[in-house]
């Protein structure tokens, strides 16, 4: 997908807030979830379904790219696996937590698999373990999480 045809998306977006609304003045970032595209195809459908409605990645992950973890207010444009718009998002929440306090409440926000704590575990421990072996870090059961929950403001 071009960054023109992301920069239309948001134009499309803009066009139906009204003139004064804040969101033409902000900023976005342009992301699929997941780490590669199968995953980010079942991801970017939960969230435009309205079944994913949090997220959680490594701090260590934002600490290694030397990118700012994310605010509330933060918009996102989500992507599907093909790198193109699918929605977009406003996160309304932030909080870090260790893995082994994420509870049953954030897992089911999670919107993934049969949404239990469960499932979430297993589910993220692998995930966890592969995108951290990229970093040159381990999955462990006190890693730190950003956790955020978000709302789709466009779709």
């Amino acid at each position: 997908m071009t960054v023109s045809a992301i920069e239309t998306y948001w134009n499309d977006f803009l066009a139906t807030q009204p003139s004064d609304s804040s969101y033409h003045g902000r900023t976005y970032v342009a992301e699929a979830f997941g780490d590669n595209p199968q995953l980010a195809d079942e991801l970017g459908a939960l969230i435009v379904n309205g079944v994913k409605t949090g997220t959680c990645s490594a701090l260590w992950e934002w600490e290694a790219e030397g990118n700012p973890i994310p605010e509330v207010g933060l918009i996102s444009i989500t992507l599907n696996g093909a790198d193109e718009p699918i929605c977009i998002i406003e996160t309304t929440e932030v909080t870090q937590r260790r893995f082994n306090e994420v509870d049953e409440e954030f897992a089911y926000s999670e919107g993934e698999g049969d949404r239990t704590l469960q499932y979430w575990r297993e589910a993220h421990t692998r995930f966890f373990s592969r995108v951290l072996a990229k970093i040159g870090r381990n999955f462990s059961e006190d890693m730190p999480l950003i956790c955020e929950r978000f709302k789709v403001i466009y779709k």
